[in-house]
């Protein structure tokens, strides 16, 4: 997995070379014998997450239990996910009940890279560490927005549709630029 981290980083560093500075950590660590894509790598290692546009292209986004934020479906790599974009999509249909098969990737590469960090867990027993989440856009068939979401309440308490403008900062800018070309 760490070939496919560094072949996807630099993809995506072609078309965003001014991010180079802040994915600089993740090259060195993709470049190492330690899995980049294993959640006890530290001091970081890659997420997934899922850029979900529905009807009239919205943005679908997730409350999370444990951060009481709205944040984008995803989360860890799993052993079983044979690309990043797999694991992004697994994530989206574990979270919402939307299958992967109503789910069509928009871009072969993922549009952000977003590099947050983690604080101390000590429940966990995770110390704190950097997350690097490869953010794909995919195109949801079914249901969109007033369709029917299967939420996983472990980890989820509500969903919404957003429009893609709504989205902040450098995401905005990229997931609109996507949609506006499409």
């Amino acid at each position: 997995m760490n070939e496919h981290v560094l072949a996807a980083v630099r993809q995506y560093l072609d078309v965003h070379p001014e991010e180079r500075g802040g994915l600089e950590p993740l090259l060195d660590l993709a470049a190492g014998t330690a899995p980049v894509a294993s959640r006890r790598t530290v001091p970081g290692h890659v997420t997934c997450g899922a850029i979900a546009v529905g009807e009239h292209r919205r943005v679908l986004q997730i409350r999370h239990r444990s951060l009481d934020r709205w944040l984008l479906p995803g989360g860890h790599v799993e052993a079983d996910d044979r690309t990043l974009q797999d694991a992004a999509v697994r994530e989206l249909s574990e979270e919402t009940g939307i299958p992967a098969s109503a789910v069509s990737p928009m871009t072969g590469y993922p549009i952000d890279i977003d590099a947050h960090d983690i604080p101390e867990n000590p429940a966990k027993g995770e110390p704190a560490h950097t997350h690097y989440d490869f953010r794909f856009l995919l195109e949801t068939k079914t249901p969109g927005p007033g369709g029917h979401i299967d939420l996983q309440l472990e980890e989820v308490t509500a969903h919404r549709w957003v429009p893609a403008s709504e989205l902040t900062g450098r995401l905005r800018d990229k997931v609109t630029a996507v949609l506006h070309d499409a």
